[in-house]
């Protein structure tokens, strides 16, 4: 069974270009060298409220991929986690058409 992960991370106020520059640098590394990884996709947010949030659309085949991802997060994510403020939100879900 697949998994769906929503997850969203506040970037520090004037850092979001940064931010996108080492996405795009990062995203197609964690995509060529995570075979369980099905889709990897960042968002900016339109809107004053979220003007300073990206939200990660991913989806796993599986637990495996999901481990596998999460095990190598804070190494990958380092060049972009320097932009961002404390804290992500997370869901877990589950597909209804699946």
């Amino acid at each position: 069974m697949t998994i769906t992960i929503i997850a969203s991370v506040k970037v520090k106020e004037g850092k979001m270009d940064d931010a996108k520059a080492a996405l795009k640098e990062i995203v197609p590394k964690i995509k060529a060298s995570e075979s369980g990884l099905i889709e990897y996709i960042p968002h900016t947010v339109k809107g004053r409220k979220e003007k300073n949030t990206i939200i990660f659309y991913e989806k796993y085949a599986d637990d495996d991929a999901l481990k596998v991802h999460m095990t190598n997060l804070g190494k990958n994510m380092a060049p972009f986690q320097v932009f961002l403020e404390p804290g992500m939100d997370m869901k877990t879900c589950s597909e209804i058409l699946e």
